[in-house]
């Protein structure tokens, strides 16, 4: 019996490269556009260290290297965001930045929605505030 390796979202993602592509547009979208000005505020001036968090988190979330793991241990996500007001606007602002980036990698559309799900999931997990 002959089984097929199974591929990972990381994989599907374009390895470390498509990651790194996925993070660097959505802290450019962050940066940049007025939608996203809220959770911009909540950032250190310089993105280099949320960047290569988010880099290194979502390389191991996508079945790719643990390389936040290695680094910081277990993520504890909502307890590391915990010093961050959250609330549904700073989700749908981070979900805005991050959704434009999918849309900018090429990915099967199916695939692309349920990682947008996903996310959405995570992101909401995040939300430690009443609106």
């Amino acid at each position: 019996m002959t089984t097929t390796p199974s591929i990972t979202p990381y994989q599907l993602v374009g390895g470390e490269q498509g990651v790194h592509s996925l993070v660097d547009r959505f802290y450019f979208f962050m940066d940049t556009l007025p939608e996203a000005r809220g959770i911009r505020l909540i950032h250190q001036k310089s993105l280099n260290g949320a960047r290569d968090k988010l880099f290194k988190f979502l390389s191991g979330w996508l079945g790719g290297p643990d390389l936040f793991v290695e680094q910081y241990g277990h993520p504890r996500l909502r307890m590391r965001h915990f010093t961050f007001q959250i609330g549904t606007s700073e989700r749908d602002q981070w979900m805005f930045c991050m959704n434009k980036a999918l849309n900018e990698l090429s990915l099967d559309p199916e695939f692309r929605q349920n990682l947008s799900q996903a996310l959405q999931d995570l992101a909401t997990h995040m939300i430690n505030k009443d609106d």
